[in-house]
């Protein structure tokens, strides 16, 4: 299976030499390596890896754990091949070919680049400023998900103030980015499984997002205003 693996190491030469060699000996391959930070003498590396299914996670966190400085911040399943920001240009160059479809096809696009299991673009009510944790009926209504999202989406507390990460019950991981029309708001979101703790959300992965969905509304303009309106009563 796919793996992807968060891990902060020291940012010294050598550090990341001792990772690698203690995934090859833990039974990983090696498919993708992403530096998302390097501040303050420490770094945070995302891994994509093939990892045997026979094999016990606890024999790699055990590895990772004897490497002085080294910290697993989370390992969760990818979804099909791992992406770089180079796809985000592919991707907008899609939405503006077909703009009819371009929310959708965002949206099921937006789990592959973040390493996410599943997105979906959500419209929080126009008056969720003063409902905010009032009586229920106060949840945004989903205008769209991805083919992996539950039914329905279980969300967080969306406000469509900015971009921002956030944490749910039961170990979920959530990033939202505003369209900045109407209250609509992209959801992404992690999962998280007893030996699989999914990472939070890095504010690489969160500016990521937010770029997107800012040349996403620029690019599908009005569209978005239509998506967010609510259904006409019969």
């Amino acid at each position: 299976m796919l793996l992807r693996l968060r891990v902060t190491l020291p940012d010294r030469p050598g550090a990341l030499g001792q990772v690698a060699r203690t995934l090859g000996v833990s039974g990983a391959d090696i498919v993708q390596v992403v530096v998302l930070e390097r501040m303050g003498g420490r770094a945070v590396d995302d891994f994509t890896v093939v990892w045997p299914g026979s094999n016990r996670l606890e024999r790699l966190r055990a590895g990772l754990g004897a490497i002085p400085g080294v910290h697993v911040d989370g390992i969760w399943r990818a979804i099909g091949a791992p992406t770089t920001s180079g796809h985000d240009a592919e991707l907008l160059g899609q939405l503006a070919a077909n703009p009819a479809d371009g929310l959708a096809t965002l949206v099921d696009a937006v789990p592959g680049l973040l390493a996410a299991d599943w997105a979906a673009a959500v419209v929080v009510p126009a008056d969720w400023a003063a409902r905010a944790g009032s009586a229920p009926g106060a949840a945004p209504a989903v205008a769209c998900a991805s083919w992996r999202a539950p039914e329905p989406p279980v969300l967080p507390e969306v406000t469509p103030l900015r971009a921002r990460p956030l944490d749910g019950p039961q170990g979920m991981r959530y990033a939202v980015a505003p369209f900045g029309r109407a209250g609509l708001v992209l959801v992404t979101a992690r999962g998280a499984g007893e030996e699989l703790p999914a990472a939070a959300f890095h504010i690489s992965e969160v500016d990521r997002l937010a770029q997107l969905v800012r040349a996403a509304a620029m690019i599908l303009g009005d569209r978005l205003d239509l998506v967010s309106a609510p259904p006409v009563s019969a």
